[in-house]
């Protein structure tokens, strides 16, 4: 046996290749270039694989997306005992650049418990290993509700902007009052990446500051359905009730994921649990990709009862506050980034902030791996290869920049109505781009350029195409801005 392990812990690179084939066997070629090719085996000690990352930033990506496949790959390759340790390379700039590295165990992500309470139930888990279940044993004991709350989604993280305003507010007030607002049940909505959980992880743990013996707890609708079938098997259904009836903050996160297949029974068990803790002034905040009114599949008593408190909707993030979203990230991982690269981000990647923050990653595994420098030329290079989607969108904001800086004319003026003589014409001609390259009505397009109406908007582009035909300086000007735009 002792044999065996020295073999093992000396060829920790075949281990490592061999995980490595499986691994590409099972995400896309690209997503392994970016976030695998990097990785740079240094050993194994004591049945711990001890892998090099280029940056802690790159090494909180792997956790949160990767982390049970690579625990999967490591088990099959080095048994049951095999776990993961990372060893992350961090830059000191003095005299030149001093490489040093700190050692991070696999699973950073920690959270906050809550006290034990009274319940007929105990914390299952079930055979699977990976579903935590609630269960019932005979008598009343002390037992612990796991949170299940993430301490890096916190308010502190969380970048406020026009975009989630409304919501951080109200989550905030809740945080202080929860079940003591009309803010209950708290319905957030929004398309993918633009910080739902983010909020409401962030709702919990502020709650939880505030009030320590409070029981909070966050759930996902598909893991609270398998809970829920996992206690009809046993013949648990009333025990699993009563274990959601006991917590203080119920936080269920992509809602509806209930309204999908016969769930009927699972929504019959959430109706029960809603009334019970709503009528005891129990905070419920609940998230979803649609609307309560886009829904489907949900009984409609259940439905209306969505609606009892605020509904609040996160929109796609404004240039500033992407802007804001980047330097944060860096500033938390203490990494720097160029303006212009930072700039050339926010301005490109606008759908939503799980792309931009994925792209940042991909531009800084790009320049470690290949010892580059953090370049626009490069953000170009990853951000066509790894947001292929959103590379050749061009936003009013994207133009607005490309054509302020032509004109050496600020954004913000370009967007506020005022009449000066050098703005008129670049904001013309914003309108006249943004009218060419995106899909907006002329009002929405107006709103941004100076808050004109549909008429004005229209009237510019008239005015700009009539002149491109006409003035030799005109034509100029718009050939060689169209060519920024398309670079």
């Amino acid at each position: 046996m002792a044999t065996e392990v020295a073999k093992i812990t000396k060829d920790y690179q075949r281990v490592w290749a061999n995980c490595l084939d499986i691994i590409r066997d099972n995400i896309d070629e690209q997503n392994f270039e970016t976030w695998f090719m990097p990785i740079k085996p240094i050993g194994i000690e004591k049945m711990t694989l001890i892998l090099q990352l280029p940056s802690h930033m790159f090494y909180e990506w792997l956790e949160e997306h990767y982390i049970n496949l690579l625990k999967k790959v490591i088990k099959k390759e080095l048994g049951e005992s095999g776990k993961l340790q990372y060893r992350v390379v961090i830059e000191k700039k003095s005299n030149g650049h001093d490489s040093q590295t700190m050692n991070l165990p696999s699973n950073p992500r920690q959270t906050i418990s809550n006290p034990p309470i009274n319940v007929p139930i105990e914390y299952y888990t079930s055979a699977n290993k990976e579903i935590p279940a609630p269960f019932v044993v005979p008598g009343i004991k002390k037992h612990k509700i796991p949170s299940n709350l993430v301490e890096s989604y916190n308010f502190d993280n969380y970048v406020e902007g026009e975009c989630n305003r409304l919501a951080r507010t109200a989550g905030w007030e809740i945080a202080k009052n929860p079940g003591g607002t009309s803010f209950n049940p708290f319905f957030i909505y929004s398309d993918v990446g633009l910080g739902k959980t983010h909020l409401a992880h962030a709702i919990g743990l502020q709650t939880k500051a505030n009030f320590p013996n409070k029981t909070v707890s966050y759930i996902n609708a598909d893991t609270f359905c398998q809970q829920y079938l996992e206690a009809v098997k046993t013949g648990n259904r009333n025990d699993f009730i009563l274990y959601y009836q006991s917590i203080d903050i119920l936080i269920i996160d992509d809602i509806e994921h209930l309204g999908t297949g016969n769930k009927e029974k699972t929504q019959e068990a959430f109706f029960h649990i809603f009334n019970y803790l709503h009528l005891k002034k129990k905070q419920i905040i609940i998230t979803s990709d649609k609307s309560p009114v886009e829904i489907t599949g949900f009984e409609a008593r259940l439905l209306s009862r969505f609606k009892w408190g605020l509904t609040v909707d996160l929109t796609v993030p404004d240039f500033a506050t992407r802007i804001k979203i980047l330097e944060k990230k860096l500033e938390n991982n203490g990494i720097t980034f160029p303006e212009e690269v930072i700039n050339y981000l926010a301005l490109r990647i606008t759908s939503n902030t799980r792309e931009l923050e994925g792209a940042m990653i991909a531009i800084l595994a790009q320049a470690s791996l290949n010892h580059k420098p953090v370049t626009v030329d490069l953000a170009k290079e990853m951000v066509d290869k790894y947001v292929k989607s959103t590379a050749k969108e061009i936003s009013v904001e994207f133009i607005q920049k490309i054509v302020g800086e032509y004109f050496n004319v600020s954004i913000e003026k370009i967007k506020i109505n005022k009449r000066d003589r050098e703005i008129v014409q670049p904001r013309q001609i914003c309108m006249y781009f943004a009218k060419k390259y995106t899909k907006l009505p002329l009002a929405s397009i107006g709103a941004q350029c100076g808050g004109k109406d549909h008429a004005t908007v229209l009237h510019a582009c008239r005015t700009i195409s009539n002149l491109y035909e006409t003035d030799k300086k005109m034509k100029i000007y718009i050939d060689e801005i169209d060519k920024k735009m398309k670079i």
